[in-house]
């Protein structure tokens, strides 16, 4: 029988063959995108050498990308049963499921929509998130801290996790969505280089990034509310203004006026793209400043 050690050892390598795994797709999609300089759409439509291996290249980096999830997902079960809880109690733990939650976005939507392009960024950003983690972040497994021992772990973070990965790939999108903006002129009309034809349309980009948004913001309120409820149940309070409580609360506050200025104010495109820009940057300042040097009763970063 693996000893709770034993299990730990599993995690790490299963972590570390994830981000090998992730690397090679990372190294085809960066192959796929250098072939998107002589390739055109009309290629596509007919076998040819520069087609052939445009589409294999992607192919290869969506089968590897599936496999290093799997690979991260076995790791962080391993981590969850070498600590004898969820894995969710310090920042290395909260980087990797976040890794895997972001990665899990993208495969999702990828089975709807024609995203495959932006494999050569998820792929980056997870590899620079395990990276930091298993170099900078890493601690052993350990109890909770007694905050943090309420099934409450589970229904806050699980939601705060899996609405913080919907927002990363939300943020790509509308990243590429400024960037494609640079090709169209003052009539609307797209004058794009060869790589960045096979890319979906302003129009298309621009509500990709919205419905990703609209449909998790959900979730994410229910974060906050459980968070508040939480916070009663550990510390006899709903609300404390604790930095972590407060950047959550600017989140939900600047995803809703993004929501807000797309449905009633008719805000679409770059203004659009820039408030969700913004909205994402204060999620991502919250998880990385707040959590590692911030101070308040929500610092659990283990470092």
């Amino acid at each position: 029988m693996m000893s709770k050690a034993d299990w730990a050892t599993l995690s790490n390598n299963f972590v570390y063959s994830s981000m090998g795994i992730i690397f090679i797709a990372f190294i085809s999609f960066a192959f796929q995108t250098a072939w998107s300089f002589r390739v055109v759409p009309q290629d596509l439509d007919t076998p040819n050498p520069k087609s052939v291996k445009y589409t294999k290249a992607g192919r290869i980096g969506i089968a590897l990308t599936i496999l290093g999830f799997i690979f991260l997902l076995s790791g962080v079960i391993a981590r969850g049963v070498s600590a004898g809880r969820v894995p969710w109690g310090n920042m290395y733990e909260f980087s990797i499921t976040g890794a895997l939650a972001f990665l899990f976005a993208y495969l999702v939507t990828l089975r709807k929509y024609n995203v495959q392009w932006l494999g050569l960024v998820v792929t980056l950003a997870v590899l620079l998130t395990l990276g930091t983690a298993v170099t900078l972040l890493y601690v052993p497994t350990a109890p909770l801290v007694p905050a943090l021992k309420s099934t409450w772990l589970v229904i806050h973070v699980c939601a705060a996790i899996i609405s913080g990965g919907v927002f990363l790939l939300a943020n790509c999108v509308a990243a590429a969505y400024l960037i494609m903006d640079r090709y169209q002129d003052e009539d609307g009309n797209e004058h794009r280089p060869n790589w960045a034809k096979q890319l979906p349309t302003l129009a298309e980009l621009d509500q990709l990034s919205y419905r990703l948004v609209a449909l998790v913001f959900p979730l994410w309120t229910f974060s906050v509310i459980a968070g508040a409820i939480w916070a009663e149940a550990a510390w006899g309070r709903y609300w404390g203004w604790d930095p972590k409580e407060t950047w959550a609360f600017i989140t939900w506050v600047a995803y809703a006026a993004y929501l807000h200025a797309r449905v009633t104010a008719g805000w679409k495109g770059k203004r659009a793209a820039w408030l969700c820009l913004f909205a994402g940057s204060t999620f991502l300042f919250n998880y990385v400043y707040v959590n590692i040097w911030g101070a308040g009763r929500h610092t659990y970063s283990g470092l």
